[in-house]
C-alpha cells in the first residue's frame, strides 16, 4: 500500500492531527489552503476514514485519525533522523527548550537546572511557566516540553518518570509556641491561623478533607501563590503551613523554620516529571530531562526514591 501513497500525504495528516483545522495547516506545510483539502479528501479515501468531522465551528479527530497520529508521532520521528548519522552534542544545540513546574521548584530546583544545561548547552534558550493542572492535556499545544507536578497515580496520554513520594507535614517558625512540643495534636492544628501556598500543584487541600471527617476546621488567614512570600510571613509570626516534608525540609534550609508530622494520616504525595511521547527518543530531549531529573532528586533528597 505504501508504494500507491504519496509520503508527503504522511507529513499533511500528522499536521492535520495536530491543527485540526485546515488553513492553520496549510500555513505550517507552506501549501495553499485548497491544496490541504485535496490532501484531506485523498487521505480520507485512503484511509477508508473522515479522519476529521466538523464539530460547530471546529473540526475534531475520530478515533481511527486518533489511532494513526500516535503511530505517525513515532514513524515521522524516527524520519526526521533517519540521515542523521552524528550523535547528539549538547554544545551544538539551538532553540527554546520549555520547562513548568510549581513555583518553589522554580526557586529552589531551577538555577540547578540552569545551570546544568548552560554549562553544556550554552546556545539553548530556556523557558519557565508556573504549572496549572489544565496543562496536563495540553504539553504539546502550549510547547512545554518537560513538566513537573504532584498527581495521585501516573498521568494518562503522557510519558511520564516517578521521581518519588512524601507526606505532608506542618511547618513553623523555630521559635513557634508548638515548636519545642515533641508531637502536635488536632487542637493545636486548628488553634493557629494557617498560611496556603496557590502556585503550582495542590499542597495540601487533601489535609483539610481529612480535618473535616474528624470534626476540625482550620483557618486559613493568608493565600498566596509564592513560597518566598509564604516564609517571610511564616518566619515572623505564629502562622502554620501544610506543606509536602521535601519541600519543608529544604525551606527549612534556609529560613528559621521547623516542622512537626500531622496528627493524622493523609495521602502520599506523588511526584512525576512528564513530557509529550512524541519525545521519547529524542536525543536533545532525552539528554535534557535527565539533567532536570538529577537536580530534582539532588534538591529532594528526602523523599523517597523510586
Amino acid at each position: 500500500m505504501l508504494g500507491n501513497i504519496n509520503l508527503n500525504l504522511l507529513r499533511s495528516l500528522h499536521v492535520l492531527l495536530e491543527e485540526c483545522h485546515v488553513s492553520k495547516a496549510a500555513q505550517r506545510l507552506h501549501i495553499t489552503q485548497s491544496a490541504v483539502s485535496r490532501q484531506l479528501a485523498q487521505l480520507r479515501e485512503l484511509c477508508g476514514d473522515p479522519l476529521l468531522v466538523r464539530d460547530g465551528n471546529k473540526l475534531v479527530p475520530t478515533n481511527r485519525a486518533l489511532l494513526l497520529k500516535d503511530k505517525l508521532d513515532d514513524l515521522l520521528s524516527e524520519f526526521d533522523h533517519l540521515l542523521d548519522d552524528k550523535p547528539f552534542e549538547p554544545k551544538d544545540w539551538k532553540g527554546e527548550w520549555v520547562l513548568s513546574s510549581s513555583d518553589y521548584v522554580a526557586q529552589y530546583i531551577l538555577p540547578d537546572i540552569v545551570a546544568e544545561i548552560a554549562q553544556h548547552a550554552p546556545q539553548i534558550n530556556l523557558a519557565y511557566r508556573l504549572w496549572q493542572p489544565s496543562y496536563l492535556e495540553a504539553l504539546n499545544e502550549m510547547g512545554i516540553h518537560l513538566a513537573s507536578t504532584m498527581l495521585p497515580k501516573k498521568p494518562d496520554n503522557v510519558s511520564s518518570l516517578k521521581l518519588g513520594e512524601d507526606f505532608s507535614v506542618c511547618l513553623m517558625r523555630s521559635s513557634h509556641p508548638l515548636a519545642k512540643q515533641k508531637t502536635i495534636s488536632l487542637d493545636n492544628i486548628v488553634a493557629f491561623p494557617h498560611i496556603k501556598v496557590t502556585g503550582g500543584g495542590d499542597k495540601d487541600t487533601h489535609a483539610d478533607v481529612i480535618l473535616k471527617q474528624l470534626g476540625y476546621k482550620r483557618r486559613v488567614s493568608l493565600q498566596v501563590p509564592f513560597f518566598s512570600s509564604a516564609c517571610n510571613v511564616l518566619s515572623q509570626g505564629d502562622h502554620l503551613m501544610i506543606v509536602p516534608e521535601h519541600i519543608a525540609v529544604n525551606l527549612a534550609r534556609h529560613f528559621e523554620l521547623t516542622y512537626h508530622s500531622l496528627p493524622f494520616d493523609t495521602e502520599s504525595h506523588k511526584y512525576w516529571l512528564m513530557w509529550h511521547p512524541k519525545y521519547d527518543n529524542d536525543s536533545a530531549h532525552k539528554w535534557a530531562r535527565e539533567k532536570a531529573c538529577k537536580a530534582m532528586l539532588r534538591s529532594s533528597y528526602n523523599i523517597s526514591m523510586i
